[in-house]
């Protein structure tokens, strides 16, 4: 398989020891050194549904919360952490009535994968049905880095393969995998290349299944740190995660990323308007990220709803050699959950409220939202200090 190709290839010697091996043989022969981007049998399906992914006016519903971080939520409205509610829950989210128009993928939980709603439908099948792609989040969460600076690391590649194969027959076809980067504490060096270094793995590993990766390295918003001190940060991460995702052979258009936008610390006194957070985050991707990646879904990360869509709509006043949108989970969610409050004749207005945000967000993608109108609410900050899924 690829990736026991790709595993092996992180032991060959670096090219000047390739060279050097050369010229000290007695007979020196040319030595060709090549590259290779493989992606398996899945190639041009890998190409096709991460073109799809990002269309026009289109992004991504992130609805894989852990149950726990599920239960978080619902006990906000006053409901049990039960299966039957998170049921309720995403059988709302997933049915509401031409949420494709405005949503192309939903990044579900493994139990939402294997799910049905409450009608009796399998989760995928809604979802497909609205022609929307449905994602699988595959990270195992993340446990404390040894030898950094009380930073952290993402697990959950040791059996990856067998499971990105299991869900691409359950239907996923994207994938993805949250790691993170503290400001405050660093970040270290070797935080940095662990996060970059396991993204690389899991997304050669998930294009070799057939699951398009989205490759997360969130800035944590935590910090009192302006916006220029994010700017660093983040050249510092976005080069190391290329560079890793090549070494990796991981086929550039077959990916899709979900950045943290440029934004100050949230702790930061001095707050950025939505036209300095656009230039700050395109000066970040013009230099980092190849065109030949198909979109930027760019995560919210604790913004209100309405600094979220604002955001994203500064950066698309004028075209981008990517699609850059959305993969909000809180920034479309929030006012639905509260809207619904665990009540069957809530429904309806909840589902009103969440296609509201994602038109909203699907407008702000075209470069056309307008915040005139937005309710109180949609402009409460989200943030929480060291927010786990």
């Amino acid at each position: 398989m690829a990736s026991a190709t790709l595993l092996k290839s992180s032991f060959l010697p670096k090219r000047s020891e390739w060279h050097a091996a050369a010229r000290k043989s007695s007979n020196p022969q040319p030595v060709a050194v090549s590259f290779t981007v493989r992606a398996g049998a899945y190639s041009d399906e890998l190409v096709k549904t991460a073109k799809t992914i990002a269309s026009p006016g289109r992004g991504i519903l992130a609805m894989d919360e852990s149950n726990a971080t599920c239960g978080k939520r619902l006990a906000s409205i006053g409901l049990e952490n039960t299966e039957a509610n998170r049921q309720a829950y995403r059988t709302l989210l997933v049915s509401a009535p031409g949420l494709g128009q405005y949503i192309s993928g939903a990044i579900l939980f493994e139990e939402t994968l294997y799910q049905s709603t409450t009608d009796g439908k399998k989760m995928v099948d809604v979802l497909v049905e609205q022609k929307i792609a449905p994602g699988i989040k595959v990270d195992k969460g993340l446990v404390p880095l040894t030898g950094s600076n009380d930073e952290s690391w993402c697990q959950g590649l040791d059996g990856l393969a067998s499971r990105c194969a299991a869900y691409y027959q359950q239907g996923a076809r994207f994938a993805k995998w949250r790691t993170v980067v503290s400001i405050p504490n660093g970040p270290s060096a070797l935080a940095v290349k662990e996060a970059a270094w396991g993204l690389a793995r899991y997304a050669a590993i998930a294009q070799d299944n057939g699951l398009v990766p989205i490759v997360e390295p969130e800035i944590l918003l935590d910090g009192e740190h302006g916006i220029d001190r994010t700017f660093e940060v983040a050249q510092k991460v976005w080069a190391e995660v290329f560079f890793y995702l090549a070494e990796n052979n991981v086929m550039f258009e077959g990916i899709l990323l979900k950045p943290s936008m440029v934004t100050p610390g949230a702790e930061c006194k001095e707050k950025a308007t939505p036209e300095q957070v656009a230039e700050y985050t395109l000066k970040l991707l013009h230099r980092r990220i190849p065109p030949a990646v198909p979109g930027i879904m760019f995560l919210s990360g604790g913004q209100s709803e309405v600094e979220a869509t604002q955001n994203l709509n500064a950066m698309n006043q004028s075209p981008n050699p990517w699609h850059v949108s959305f993969s909000y989970a809180r920034a479309l969610q929030n006012t639905c959950l509260k809207t619904w409050g665990g009540r069957p004749e809530n429904v309806k207005a909840a589902q009103d409220v969440l296609l509201v945000r994602a038109k909203a967000n699907s407008l702000a993608q075209l470069g056309k939202y307008s915040a005139k109108g937005e309710a109180a609410e949609a402009k409460e900050g989200m943030y929480v200090k060291n927010y786990s899924y």
